[in-house]
């Protein structure tokens, strides 16, 4: 290997300090021009640039015009221009003015510019991966839901099947039957598939590793991953195509002791409930949360494991608060699904735009709502924290088992008690649990140990909470089992919660940095319903079982 001398080195150096020079003073000259032009100026390396928002125009028209759109609310528009005197950049922007768009004008540099034309390149990519597109036609599609009911059905067509089909097959399978992920596991003599179903895992088929390879392959290549790497973890995605809607399917790929191990989550927009009246609150926490929904500024974090719904609670929110006088901007990783009329951004690590830097450059974008997709470090926390108490309505995620441990969470982070207080409106936590399958679930006189256990933990449920008296002769619904929910005895799954608000006592009790035990302690003494006790509401009123409450919230 060719030795690199100390004078290439010192020329590399000097190279890239006048490069950095040149740059620095290529953006002071535009700062200048801004001040001249009476516009604001905005470096596009450190601003949140909504893709879709990019690809309004064209790219040959944002090249000839020295422009681009970086954000967008309704019909309301935000273009960085180079020169706003420039004759090619009038007749872009005069034809957006013929197209309904109204906008306001920011000065970049040419060189910030290519930051944002970048969006053309990844789109360009994106649509000449032709390998990318999996296209399920619906004539097929309609074939294959009608040959599939169940995972026993899904089992008699892929053992029938040659492999070239296999990968078709268990995607419109699992679309027709609702799983959220597929698994490939290689054990020593057989490729063990899985399906998870209302996020429980349950076994499909073992078949033979003979042809294992060539799936694996077309998952490779469909999802841009390197065929011949076979020791590494790699992850990637591929879109389904599925008449008129788009599909993505996030693949990750990792090396075990008899093959490489394969998940395929689906994110199917179709799934995801985005009213807050969808998500199984009860009508008096859904008041509650409308009431947080509607003021102006502070922050609500709802806390809970991976895959307990978070991320659909917080669309739900941002569906509710969106309306063309709100400007909403999102900071995702990575953005899940897209939602109309609101700035969506991803966090880009290598290209220096984390949760932290975006958020600060989000901030200074004016917006009326911020989501957060996740609170992970202090530097986050603390933006977040003076996002909302300097006018802005803040949504974000931590990951804590209950409401109560979010106030020691922020702490321990390193956000200070005194920030926390005004800034924090609420926290709650959430679980997913499986709903009774309607078809088969069976009405029947409660057990002694079930009954117990009903009466222990509702015992202290706040008065103003409706509950039928429990006695010995009270009946509820238990699982059962049938081809409908793969006898499972449950289909769908629906959300529990628990949440407090910060009233003048909270505040007080925040500004001691308590422990979980003291937060969670005053918010059951004001009445809060707990994650168990909710559950337990939703046995009562035949919507899931004790079992599956349990199992999800334990005692």
């Amino acid at each position: 290997m060719a030795q690199v001398s100390p004078k290439q080195d010192l020329e590399k150096e000097l190279e890239e300090k006048l490069s950095g020079i040149k740059v620095q003073k290529t953006e002071e000259e535009t700062k200048a021009a801004a001040q001249k032009a009476g516009l604001p100026y905005v470096n596009l390396k450190t601003f949140p640039v909504d893709t879709n928002a990019v690809l309004i125009v064209d790219e040959k028209s944002a090249r000839d015009g020295q422009l681009a759109v970086i954000s967008k609310t309704g019909q309301n528009l935000k273009i960085a221009v180079v020169d706003p005197q420039n004759s090619q950049t009038q007749l872009v922007l005069n034809n957006f003015k013929k197209q309904g768009y109204t906008f306001g004008l920011v000065v970049t540099s040419s060189l910030s510019l290519e930051t944002a034309w970048q969006r053309y390149r990844e789109k360009k990519t994106r649509t000449e991966e032709i390998r990318g597109v999996v296209t399920l036609k619906e004539g097929e599609l309609s074939d294959i839901e009608k040959q599939i009911k169940d995972i026993a059905d899904l089992k008699e067509r892929l053992t029938s099947l040659p492999i070239t089909k296999v990968l078709d097959i268990l995607v419109a399978g699992a679309l027709k039957i609702g799983a959220s992920d597929i698994h490939f596991e290689p054990e020593e003599k057989v490729i063990r598939l899985r399906y998870r179903l209302d996020g429980v895992l349950n076994d499909v088929v073992n078949f033979s590793p003979i042809g294992y390879s060539n799936i694996l392959s077309r998952i490779k290549l469909l999802s841009g991953l390197k065929i011949n790497i076979h020791d590494s973890p790699q992850d990637g995605r591929f879109t389904i195509r599925r008449g008129e809607q788009d599909i993505e399917i996030r693949v990750s790929i990792l090396p075990g002791n008899y093959g490489e191990n394969i998940v395929m989550r689906i994110l199917d927009p179709s799934t995801i409930k985005q009213k807050l009246e969808d998500l199984g609150m009860r009508e008096d926490l859904l008041e509650q949360i409308k009431k947080l929904l509607d003021k102006t500024t502070g922050a609500i974090l709802t806390t809970g494991p991976t895959g307990s719904g978070k991320t659909t609670t917080l669309y739900a929110f941002i569906k509710h608060v969106n309306n063309p006088n709100v400007k909403i901007i999102t900071i995702e990783d990575p953005i899940e699904y897209h939602i109309e009329d609101i700035s969506q951004t991803q966090v880009e690590p290598k290209a220096g735009y984390t949760f932290a830097g975006g958020l600060r450059s989000i901030v200074r974008q004016d917006p009326d709502v911020i989501l957060v997709g996740e609170i992970r470090d202090v530097e986050t926390a603390e933006i977040a924290m003076q996002a909302a108490l300097t006018g802005h309505l803040v949504f974000s995620t931590l990951h804590t088992n209950n409401a109560a441990g979010t106030i020691p969470r922020l702490i321990d982070l390193g956000v200070r008690p005194v920030t926390i207080a005004p800034a924090l409106n609420a926290a709650m936590a959430q679980r997913l649990v499986r709903r009774l399958c309607p078809k088969c679930r069976k009405k029947q006189k409660i057990n002694s140990k079930d009954l117990e256990l009903l009466k222990k933990y509702l015992a202290t449920l706040s008065k103003s909470i409706e509950m039928p008296k429990l006695n010995e002769s009270f009946e509820i619904y238990y699982p059962q089992q049938c081809r409908e929910c793969n006898n499972t005895g449950y289909k769908g799954r629906i959300g529990i919660y628990e949440l407090f608000g910060i009233d003048s006592e909270m505040e007080k009790l925040i500004l001691k940095s308590p422990a979980i035990s003291d937060v969670q302690e005053l918010t059951v003494k004001k009445g809060m319903v707990t994650l168990l006790q909710d559950g337990l509401l939703k046995v009562l009123d035949g919507t899931t079982s004790i079992e599956e409450v349990m199992r999800i919230v334990g005692e």
